[in-house]
């Protein structure tokens, strides 16, 4: 596992707040639920993209490739958790994505996943378009590689 990361890399953030049906028979938040929450950061991210291009989602957009999580804590209801997320890495029509959670200042998970760009109608991988790219530089505290 890498190193855990810090709130200070992250300029998006949504608020979570867990359910009593997130938990498991165990008593804390069951390990399904950390990839939804880590779903709805990344939905959360990408949204603000669909009103500057009215054809994402639509006709393009991105799709999940895979992902895993690296938990670190075990979280009990009543919980109020911040998803932070952040691109990490561009590819030719991949984009490696990072979502940490938090309870307080600790991060209780993290998600590592990869999405690609892709043509739906087409059903195939396109180049990430640079005005992505551009508008993703722009929302992100830590440049991604390329």
């Amino acid at each position: 596992m890498s190193t855990t990361p810090r709130r200070e890399e992250f300029r998006q953030f949504i608020p979570m707040t867990v359910r009593w049906g997130d938990m498991d028979a165990l008593g804390h938040v069951n390990n399904v639920q950390y990839f939804r929450y880590g779903e709805s950061g990344r939905i959360a991210y990408f949204e603000p993209l669909e009103r500057d291009d009215p054809q994402f989602w639509k006709e393009y957009g991105i799709i999940l490739a895979s992902m895993g999580c690296d938990f670190l804590a075990q979280v009990h209801y009543p919980a109020e958790l911040e998803i932070g997320t952040r691109v990490t890495r561009f590819g030719r029509s991949s984009i490696s994505m990072l979502s940490a959670i938090f309870l307080g200042d600790k991060v209780v998970a993290v998600l590592r996943g990869t999405v690609v760009w892709f043509d739906y109608a087409a059903q195939k991988t396109l180049p990430i378009p640079e005005h992505v790219k551009a508008w993703v530089r722009a929302r992100e505290t830590v440049a991604p590689e390329e």
